[in-house]
């Protein structure tokens, strides 16, 4: 009967013998430690000097929520408190609009409008709310704010785990974004975020270097300046 190679045997076949041969081994594994990490690193950078409370977020003019999923067409408890958030900010006056985007790929899948009708539910007023429905990830709502709807400025919604990364994208884009990271109880989903965002690093740091369109452009549209000039009359 021909034997199992034991544990050891089979380290050695994997790992050099000769000292440079391991050398170079430990070089490698560090310089791909290096480079899984740079995505992350350029993100924390470009991002946490922009990054508030609901307390102490700037006045942009234009909030904007990213989407978070739908539960039988309803808000997720993630997305619902991201709206929360974003109407606290307009209650206190730091933002005059709402620009919703999200995902509305499909006829019977529409984040925006479910985004739309909880925040007139509490309190914000439809014509303060403008929707995007081709937000299909995050770098899109991104070009979308700036290239679409003309947004030049804005204070950006979502769960700490991601506000970075939307910090970073729409900067890139051109947008000069702050954050408001929402608190969030440490549960599955949380954690399940948390490290998505280590691999979503890595595309948004490849979308920002190269400054992809999105998925889909479409013609530019006045809803942002619109909304935020009737809001300028009323006062």
């Amino acid at each position: 009967m021909r034997r199992r190679p034991r544990p050891l045997t089979a380290l050695r076949a994997l790992w050099p013998l000769t000292r440079r041969g391991q050398r170079r081994s430990l070089q490698g594994l560090m310089v791909a430690c290096v480079l899984a990490l740079a995505p992350m690193t350029w993100m924390y950078t470009a991002a946490q000097a922009h990054v508030r409370t609901t307390a102490d977020a700037p006045e942009r003019g234009v909030a904007v929520v990213f989407g978070a999923g739908l539960r039988d067409g309803r808000p997720t408890p993630y997305l619902a408190h991201r709206l929360d958030a974003a109407a606290e900010l307009y209650r206190a006056g730091k933002v005059k609009v709402l620009l919703v985007t999200g995902d509305n790929s499909r006829a019977e899948y529409d984040e925006p409008d479910a985004m739309r009708a909880y925040l007139t539910t509490h309190g914000v007023p439809a014509a303060r709310i403008v929707s995007d429905y081709a937000g299909f990830d995050s770098w899109d709502s991104c070009v979308r704010a700036k290239k679409i709807f003309g947004v030049d400025r804005a204070v950006l919604v979502s769960q700490g785990f991601h506000i970075r990364r939307a910090v970073a994208l729409c900067r890139a884009a051109g947008i000069d974004a702050y954050g408001v990271g929402v608190d969030e109880p440490h549960d599955v989903t949380w954690y399940y975020g948390g490290t998505r965002e280590v691999f979503a690093a890595g595309k948004a740091a490849l979308d920002a270097f190269f400054r992809p369109d999105p998925h889909f452009l479409g013609q530019k549209e006045e809803g942002v300046s619109d909304a935020l000039a009737a809001a300028v009359s009323e006062r």
